[in-house]
């Protein structure tokens, strides 16, 4: 018995097979992203810290910096490597917007740091004004949140797909027996 008879059962790699097929375009793009993303995010990582800890800036002011630092590092290299293959709009609107959108991100991740450093730090402040708790709620929640939106807004609105050509339009009477 070698399994090639008819009637044996179909194996999984069809399954995986179509399923790359399907959705391995948007695999590679979600991989490119994640390590521009993991590049920026050590960036902004280092910065903020470095802001904060070093040079004692304010938590919420070294966050909006070291993201603004950041957001040109991806911008970069989601422009020239993880949307490379798509069409180049208008470079002026694609920074525009992809800055627009960084920065409804940085909103989010603001938020996040904001909510536990001065709405759950003035319950707890000896657990939610520390550096540990600053930089999990500003780059665990924050972060994941803010990549979440990103990523659909980046692909959705900034570097847009070419699209599908448009349907001709259609002329004469459509009435059947023409």
């Amino acid at each position: 018995m070698t399994g090639d008879q008819p009637g044996a059962p179909h194996t999984r790699p069809g399954l995986v097979r179509s399923l790359l097929d399907r959705f391995g375009h948007l695999i590679r793009e979600l991989s490119k992203f994640a390590t521009v993303g993991g590049v920026a995010f050590l960036v902004d990582f280092a910065l903020f810290n470095y802001l904060t800890l070093v040079r004692r800036v304010e938590p919420v002011t070294a966050r909006v910096v070291s993201t603004v630092i950041a957001a040109t590092v991806a911008f970069v290299g989601n422009r020239f490597w993880t949307w490379r293959h798509r069409v180049r709009s208008n470079p002026a609107r694609e920074y525009a917007l992809f800055f627009f959108f960084n920065a409804v991100g940085l909103g989010i991740a603001v938020a996040c740091l904001a909510g536990s450093r001065y709405g759950l730090g003035s319950i707890w402040p000896g657990v939610f004004r520390t550096p540990l708790a600053d930089n999990i709620a500003s780059y665990v929640v924050g972060t994941a949140l803010g990549t979440l939106f990103r990523f659909w807004s980046y692909r959705r609105f900034v570097f847009v797909d070419a699209g599908t050509p448009a349907a001709p339009e259609v002329t004469g009477d459509p009435s059947p027996g023409s």
